[in-house]
């Protein structure tokens, strides 16, 4: 991300101890990929006007007054993520995760023949995204290396005494892989590669490997009311209680095989952090059916308040062709923030050809500039990145379609997903989009379902390897991600 701008990131650096967050948390925990049963899945997650999927009671809470009977269903699923960064060399990796992805019930509370028709209660649990992920860069950087980043972090503001650096900076100085320049008065910083102490400019061409290890996933527990009125008109609502946990772990090693003046060898940085909160949000939404063959679905999702709860530390070690070793640690460090997710607004449509077949879109609006941060625990002022959040990101839509086809009790089904750009024009990843396509089958026979689908889920972006406006020489990754889901469902109704 290009402007993650660099004297914001040198703030934040200030307090790297604390890790304060960014941009990247901002839209990471902000943004929603609908799943939840297979049925719901393989048509794309297009249900806003549809319902009678415990899933939808995440997206339209309307669809809970779809619902003739109680009903349960449970989703176990197979998560592949592949992986395939392209630095100066290719390399590629490939995770399995099995979880569920999905559980609720529906119960039916109230039945008439007219007016309020039924009135439904409804539980359910839904992944709404996925963290897991595994990639390795690897590659010869002959321009730069991440020890310019933690020089240029000394250099900020006109420099800063040896005595005061905080963060990555202090452990690149203890560990000697940047050190004060001559004359700088202990202000200037220069690399174990280039300007280090007394010796002359030196050179680049060293092997980097990046490992990187990310885990977690936001899920959500939806408690709905819905109803039917008349068969014409479907209402609901819910509160949801969403539970998040990201853990990113990186470790960077840099080894090079040049006689350097500084007698530098190898480095190995890591980098390690947890997230784990709890949010809250409300849900509203209505179907309207004017005709049999027609149904037109709304809905309004309110922000999620989350407080979340950090876990972070670093640490770094250096060798020397001497023999010399060194080591240096931050002390792992808790603290607590806020952060509040843009509001969502849903429309959908959806056609009933005859009994054979079903067709759905959806579109749905969210403005990323709206993600704000505030304090908790930490008393850090947020609002310079709150202020990043409205310049980088900007609102996007997102499209999903659709259908099922109806052969007796087997049913066919496909979808397709496209979530829209949400980094502003001129950014680096500004046309970083995802792409899903699904497909499945179900077969329904009087009180039991079952029901296979699968997702592909594909996207590209720009990685960095540290900050690209610290006047340095990029550090540019390309980083494709391929998500592959496969879901199974297995559903009963009662009083059938």
């Amino acid at each position: 991300m290009k402007r993650i701008s660099f004297i914001v990131f040198m703030v934040l650096s200030v307090f790297i101890g604390l890790n304060a967050q960014n941009v990247d948390d901002a839209l990471r925990y902000s943004q929603i990929f609908y799943s939840g049963t297979a049925r719901f899945n393989s048509m794309g997650g297009a249900f806003t006007a549809l319902g009678g999927d415990i899933s939808s009671l995440n997206q339209n809470p309307a669809g809970l007054g779809v619902f003739r009977s109680s009903e349960f269903t449970i989703s176990p699923l197979l998560l592949n993520i592949k992986s395939a960064t392209s630095f100066t060399e290719n390399s590629s990796d490939n995770l399995y995760k099995f979880g569920i992805g999905q559980i609720g019930i529906v119960t039916n509370l109230l039945t008439q023949s007219s007016g309020l028709m039924s009135l439904n209660f409804g539980y359910s649990f839904n992944k709404l995204n996925n963290f897991d992920q595994n990639a390795n860069i690897r590659g010869i950087n002959k321009s730069s290396s991440m020890a310019d980043y933690w020089a240029a972090l000394g250099n900020r503001d006109g420099g800063t005494n040896f005595k005061d650096l905080t963060g990555p900076a202090s452990l690149a100085f203890n560990t000697y892989l940047i050190d004060t320049l001559v004359g700088g008065g202990g202000r200037g910083y220069g690399t174990a590669y280039s300007n280090y102490g007394d010796n002359p400019p030196s050179r680049y061409g060293q092997r980097v490997t990046r490992l990187i290890s990310n885990e977690g996933s936001i899920g959500e527990h939806s408690f709905s009311m819905g109803g039917n009125y008349n068969n014409k008109l479907f209402f609901g609502a819910t509160i949801g209680i969403t539970k998040l946990r990201y853990v990113s772990h990186f470790s960077q090693s840099e080894v090079t095989d040049v006689n350097l003046p500084s007698l530098f060898k190898e480095f190995t940085y890591t980098n390690h952090y947890e997230d784990k909160g709890t949010g809250y949000s409300i849900k509203f939404g209505a179907i309207f059916k004017p005709i049999d063959a027609l149904r037109i679905g709304f809905g309004f999702h309110s922000p999620t308040w989350y407080k979340i709860d950090s876990y972070f530390f670093e640490n770094m070690t250096s060798q020397f062709t001497d023999g010399a070793k060194y080591e240096s640690s931050i002390k792992p460090s808790r603290f607590s923030y806020s952060l509040a997710t843009p509001f969502r607004v849903l429309a959908g449509i959806g056609v009933q050809i005859q009994k054979h077949a079903l067709l759905s879109a959806d579109y749905e609006f969210v403005d990323y500039t709206s993600s704000h941060f505030s304090n908790a625990s930490d008393n850090f002022d947020y609002s310079p990145v709150n202020t990043e959040i409205k310049n980088i990101l900007k609102p996007t839509s997102n499209i999903r379609v659709g259908g099922e086809y109806r052969f007796d009790a087997l049913y066919l089904r496909a979808g397709y997903g496209l979530y829209g750009k949400s980094f502003a024009s001129g950014e680096d990843n500004a046309d970083l989009h995802y792409n899903s396509i699904a497909f499945g089958a179900g077969f329904r026979e009087k009180n039991v379902s079952v029901d296979f689908g699968f997702t592909n889920f594909k996207y590209s972006q720009k990685y960095f390897l540290y900050p690209v406006d610290a006047g340095i020489n990029l550090a540019q990754v390309n980083l494709n991600t391929t998500r592959n889901v496969f879901t199974l469902t297995i559903g009963y109704k009662f009083g059938i």
